[in-house]
C-alpha cells in the first residue's frame, strides 16, 4: 500500500493495522530534502534552534556545538528509551511505525529521506521494535515509546525477528538492514509526536467499533428472545429527532428482524404496553454511541495524518518551537471511545439480565434453565457479565483530565493520550465478553420459544452461535462456551450482514 501523506483514509490505516505491506509515497521526496536542507543549515549557524544545536526540555538554554550533533540526537535516544511494561503488540508496533513515517513524509521535521526509507525497510523487512507499553504522559510526544522505537533505527535496544527478541542491531543484520546515524534534528524528529497515543487509540476505535455493530445483532437477538415490540424501531421515531446514529442504528435493528415468526406471533394480545428501555431505547443508546465512535474516528483520521513533532519546518523557511506533540486531541478521542464502550456493554448487561430474569422475560424459565433448580443455566453467565460491565465502568473514567508537571515544571500540563487509549484494549476485551454472553443467553431464549422461529438474518447468526456453543439443557461447564462465544464475536462472527458505516453517511 503506498501512503501518500496527508491523504491516508480510515479505511487503508485500518488495512495497516491488519497486516498490509507499506511504502511512502516518493512524490513528497522534494519536501522532505528541502526542509532537511534548512534544518542542516541551521545546524551549522549561530543562531540557537530548539533541538538541532540547544539541549531539551528544561535544558534547550544549553547550547551544543556542531561537532557534537550526531552525539546530542543519539544520547537523546538512549536517555528516552526508558519505558517499562508489556511491550506493544507487533501489529500496534507497525502502525505506529507507519504513522511516524507519514508524519516525517509531510516535509516539516527536517529528516533527511534516508530516515523515512529505514522506517519503511524495517516495517516491510518483518523487523518489530520491542517498544513498551507504559512510559508516555502524551505530551511533549510519546517520548519514551517512541525512543525504542528510534533506539532499534540505530542499532541499540531490542526487536523481534522472525519470532526472536533480539539485540536491534543483530536483528537489523539478519534482516539485510543496518543502523542509522541520525543528524540534526532527526532523533527528537522521531520521538516527539503523537504516534503511540494515535496508534492506540485506532486499534480501540476499530475494535470497539465492530463490537457496536455485533451488539447490533446481540441486541436484536435479545429483542426476539424476551418477545420484544419492534415498533420503537419504526423509522418515523428517528427521523423525526435526526441524530444519525440512532437512524442508522433503527434501520440495522429492523432490518435483522425482518421476517421474524417470533415479532408477528405477539403484534395482537400483548398485555405488555412498553418493554423495558435497554430493548426499547437501543437505537437512542447505540445511535449515540456510534456517533460518538464516528467523532472520535474524524479526529484520529486527522491525527494520523498530522504533522506533530517539534520544532517545525514552515513553508516560508522559518523554523518554529510550537505545541503540536501535545496529544489532547487524542485523549479527548480515547476518552469519548471509552464513554461508548461503556455504555454500550451497560445495555446490553441489562438485557442479559432480563433474559434470565422470570418476572421480566414473558414466560422464559429461570435463568434460560429448561429444568431450572436443579440446573443454575446461565445465572453465572449474567453475573460475569455484570462484573465486566462494572469494570468498564470504571475504566470509563476520563483520562485527559488528570494532568500533572513533568520535566522540571517546562512540560507542566500534560495530556495522559496514551494510557487513556491503551486501557481501549482492555475495555474491548471486556465488551467482548459482554457481547459473547449476550449471544449465548439470546440464542437460549430464541430457541425456548419454539415451534416459533426468528427472521432469517438472526436464524443464520444463531446457526452461528450453535456451531461453537449448543443448547444449554443440563448444567455443563459454562468457561468453554462462553470463551468460544467471544472468540466468534472478536473474528467478526457476529457482525450485521449490511452494517453502519464508520465514516457517517448523510441522512438529509
Amino acid at each position: 500500500m503506498r501512503l501518500i501523506p496527508a491523504q491516508v483514509s480510515l479505511e487503508k490505516i485500518r488495512a495497516i493495522y491488519c497486516g498490509d505491506q507499506v511504502e511512502i509515497g516518493r512524490n513528497c521526496r522534494k519536501a522532505v530534502e528541502k526542509a532537511h536542507e534548512i534544518i542542516r543549515a541551521a545546524a551549522l549557524g549561530d543562531a540557537p534552534i530548539y533541538g538541532v544545536n540547544t539541549g531539551f526540555g528544561k535544558l534547550a538554554s544549553v547550547r551544543i556545538a556542531s561537532r557534537d550533533t550526531e552525539k546530542l540526537q543519539r544520547n537523546l535516544i538512549l536517555s528516552h528509551a526508558a519505558g517499562v511494561g508489556t511491550p506493544l503488540a507487533t501489529n500496534l508496533v507497525r502502525l505506529v511505525m507507519a504513522l511516524k513515517m507519514m508524519s516525517l513524509g509531510r516535509g516539516a521535521s527536517g529528516v533527511r529521506w534516508a530516515v523515512i526509507v529505514q522506517i519503511e525497510a524495517i516495517l516491510n523487512k518483518g523487523v518489530i521494535p520491542v517498544i513498551p507499553s507504559q512510559g508516555s504522559v502524551g505530551a511533549s510526544g510519546d517520548l519514551a515509546p517512541l525512543a525504542h522505537m528510534a533506539a532499534t533505527m540505530i542499532g541499540e535496544g531490542q526487536a523481534q525477528y522472525k519470532g526472536e527478541t533480539l539485540v536491534s542491531g543483530e536483528a537489523l543484520r539478519r534482516a539485510g538492514l543496518a543502523p542509522i546515524t541520525l543528524g540534526p534534528k532527526e532523533g527528537l524528529a522521531l520521538i516527539n509526536g503523537t504516534q503511540v497515543s494515535t496508534a492506540l487509540a485506532l486499534a480501540g476505535l476499530f475494535d470497539i467499533w465492530d463490537l457496536a455493530l455485533s451488539s447490533l445483532v446481540t441486541g436484536a437477538m435479545s429483542t426476539e428472545a424476551a418477545m420484544g415490540s419492534s415498533a420503537p424501531f419504526r423509522p418515523e421515531i428517528h427521523a423525526l429527532r435526526g441524530q444519525p446514529g440512532q437512524i442508522d442504528a433503527a434501520r440495522c435493528l429492523r432490518e435483522l428482524q425482518d421476517g421474524s415468526a417470533i415479532r408477528e406471533s405477539h403484534r395482537a394480545g400483548d398485555e405488555r404496553v412498553q418493554d423495558p428501555y435497554c430493548i426499547r431505547c437501543q437505537p437512542q443508546v447505540l445511535g449515540a454511541a456510534l456517533d460518538v465512535l464516528r467523532q472520535a474516528a474524524n479526529v484520529l483520521e486527522i491525527e494520523a495524518n498530522a504533522v506533530t513533532d517539534n520544532p517545525l519546518v514552515l513553508p516560508d523557511g522559518s523554523i518554529v518551537s510550537g505545541g503540536n506533540f501535545h496529544a489532547e486531541p487524542v485523549g479527548f478521542a480515547a476518552d469519548q471511545i471509552a464513554m461508548a464502550a461503556s455504555e454500550i456493554g451497560a445495555i446490553a448487561q441489562r438485557r442479559i439480565s432480563l433474559l434470565v430474569d422470570p418476572s421480566l422475560s414473558f414466560g422464559l424459565p429461570a435463568f434460560l434453565s429448561p429444568n431450572p433448580g436443579l440446573n443454575s443455566g446461565m445465572m453465572i453467565a449474567e453475573v460475569t457479565s455484570a462484573a465486566l460491565m462494572s469494570e468498564n465502568k470504571a475504566l470509563s473514567n476520563p483520562r485527559v483530565v488528570d494532568s500533572t508537571p513533568t520535566s522540571a515544571n517546562q512540560e507542566d500540563h500534560v495530556s495522559m493520550a496514551c494510557h487513556g487509549a491503551r486501557r481501549l484494549g482492555e475495555m474491548a476485551g471486556n465488551l467482548a465478553g459482554i457481547i459473547g454472553i449476550e449471544g449465548l443467553t439470546a440464542a437460549q431464549g430464541i430457541e425456548l420459544r419454539a415451534p416459533l422461529k426468528t427472521s432469517p438474518a438472526l436464524a443464520q447468526k444463531l446457526k452461528q452461535v450453535r456451531e461453537v456453543s449448543t443448547m444449554l439443557s443440563d448444567d455443563r461447564l459454562m468457561a468453554p462456551e462462553i470463551a468460544a462465544v467471544v472468540t466468534l464475536v472478536k473474528q467478526g462472527g457476529l457482525l450485521p450482514d449490511h452494517p453502519p458505516q464508520l465514516k457517517e453517511t448523510s441522512h438529509v
